[in-house]
């Protein structure tokens, strides 16, 4: 069994609308400096970026109506880490679910640091989204 960090915001926008931009991996380097600090490119059913801890390869869940964008990352040395990700309803807005798994063998201190650079990334999507500037790109 793994240690987990469920890890959300809410944000002021509906669902579908969360999901369109969060599920476009075309738009993580607009909020996901933890995982894209690139552009991200897509090399057969991949997504390839550079992300602060080298290349990785990204494969997302299927567009679907649940709002689960879930995503496996393969890191350079080949180990993949399975990312549950989530858009549920939440009042007027949406609330947006990370599952940090901590993967066998980490310091307490490195899944700390990967737990705040992902909180950091759903303020980011957070300011983003609310502030609809992401309907004119």
């Amino acid at each position: 069994m793994h240690e987990v960090k469920h890890l959300s915001i809410y944000i002021d926008c509906v669902p579908s609308d969360v999901y369109e931009f969060a599920s476009n991996p075309e738009n993580l380097p607009r909020w996901a400096a933890g995982l894209a600090s690139s552009a991200v490119k897509r090399e057969g059913g991949l997504w390839v970026a550079e992300a602060p801890f080298g290349k990785v390869k990204i494969r997302f869940a299927e567009k679907n109506t649940f709002g689960v964008m879930d995503h496996d990352v393969e890191l350079d040395s080949g180990v993949v880490v399975h990312n549950p990700m989530r858009v549920v309803s939440n009042g007027n807005g949406s609330e947006f679910i990370f599952t940090l798994v901590r993967q066998p063998g980490m310091p307490e201190e490195q899944f700390a640091e990967d737990a705040g650079a992902v909180e950091k990334d759903l303020r980011t999507l957070k300011e983003v989204l609310e502030g609809r500037s992401w309907m004119d790109s």
